[in-house]
């Protein structure tokens, strides 16, 4: 640009200063044509007149002032008309349209004090080249200072989300004006039915669902989340159309690993009992699957996960001789007990599982007896056994 500046001939810095005495009436005149020539601006009131008026009059000054030679001002107008509609919400092509009216204006204003001008035809290829110039250079700028502007704004909204979402999750919502602001930053509405979601995170900090809310917003589900150090965890809407079957079933095909749901609730005030029951469901799932559990259908299980040292105590005491085994003698012995239970008691359904004769499970399921002094034909038997099994199994207690 500096050197196209230096190399102007005299007739379009002349010219330029003349359009400069009269920016203010060319900046009236270009706004018109502008709400004219684009629908947006003439039918919408994203933008007011007078918010137009005065981007046109600044991005005039500076294009003006660069063809008649005076000291640039950078891309402060572009760049400020860029942020200003960003913030607005104007779409950029609606932006970039408005540049191009502006460069035709001003090339037949250009053209109109020319030909007045003696010699002004290999001037005007010059100014012609630069004019096109600055226009596409300004495009440029205001293009990137409004994706800058947007990206600020993304980040914003997200950081705003996210703090929203912690005052909702942790229920410090004062004396309860705040839950209305928490959920019309979120787009939920305040009463309905709602249900809790814990996924298991593959690192720390990292998405289960990535973009989680924008993913189910396609599937016609409302809902809110955040990443935590261990979970992903978000709020979701059901509806008459959107049953809990239907979110469970998007969960289980989009999550990437084991998911916790808590129990389905009518009020946002409730919403940090319901994480308290979505993480105690997600405990209960098997680690390394991509297992959904239902916190109303696992009431052993989350007992025992609202209580582990308790529950640890009861495995370690009744299974102590068990887990005392060799690792592997230890682990078939568990498997088949779990087989059997599965099988609710059917011998013959837990050997087929295990792919072995039902009189080896029969043996195996005696030796537990013998170990633990527990014993499957009694009730107290099989229910201690079946809360230490539970128990070793969601505290990850092995040999």
């Amino acid at each position: 640009m500096d050197r196209l500046v230096e190399a102007r001939p005299p007739v379009i810095a002349a010219i330029g200063e003349r359009l400069l005495k009269r920016v203010d009436r060319m900046a009236t005149e270009l706004t018109d044509v502008i709400r004219r020539a684009e629908p947006f601006y003439y039918s919408s009131e994203v933008v007011p007149v007078d918010d137009l008026r005065t981007s046109v009059r600044n991005n005039l000054v500076d294009i003006l002032g660069q063809l008649a030679g005076r000291p640039s001002r950078g891309y402060e107008a572009s760049r400020a008309t860029g942020r200003r509609r960003a913030e607005q919400g104007a779409p950029l092509p609606v932006i970039l349209h408005a540049y191009r009216i502006a460069g035709k204006y001003i090339w037949a204003a250009i053209l109109a004090e020319a030909s007045e001008e003696d010699g002004a035809a290999t001037a005007l290829l010059h100014a012609s080249s630069e004019l096109w110039f600055i226009i596409d250079d300004q495009s440029g700028s205001v293009s990137d200072a409004y994706r800058d502007a947007v990206a600020e704004r993304a980040r914003t909204d997200s950081q705003t989300r996210s703090a929203m979402l912690d005052v909702l999750l942790r229920g410090d919502v004062g004396d309860g004006s705040r839950l209305w602001d928490c959920a019309a930053a979120l787009g939920l509405p305040h009463n309905g039915t709602f249900v809790v979601v814990a996924a298991a995170t593959p690192l720390p900090g990292i998405e289960s669902i990535p973009h989680a809310d924008d993913v189910l917003r396609t599937r016609d589900v409302q809902s809110a989340w955040r990443v935590e150090v261990d979970a992903q965890v978000g709020v979701v809407v059901l509806t008459q159309r959107i049953r809990i079957d239907r979110v469970c079933a998007h969960l289980t095909e989009l999550a990437g690993g084991p998911v916790g749901l808590s129990e389905p609730y009518p009020s946002l005030d409730q919403t940090p009992a319901a994480l308290r029951q979505a993480r105690l469901a997600l405990a209960t799932a098997n680690r390394g699957t991509q297992e959904l559990v239902r916190y109303e259908q696992v009431p052993v299980a989350v007992l025992i996960a609202s209580a582990p040292e308790a529950a640890t105590t009861v495995a370690r005491t009744i299974l102590a001789p068990v887990l005392a085994l060799p690792a592997t003698e230890c682990y078939v012995l568990l498997d088949t007990l779990r087989a059997w239970f599965s099988a609710d008691g059917a011998t013959s359904v837990a050997a087929a599982e295990l792919h072995v004769h039902r009189n080896t499970v029969r043996y195996r399921l005696r030796r537990l007896e013998e170990l633990t002094g527990q014993h499957l034909s009694q009730p107290t038997g099989v229910a201690q056994l079946y809360l230490a099994l539970e128990a070793a199994r969601i505290l990850d207690l092995g040999p």
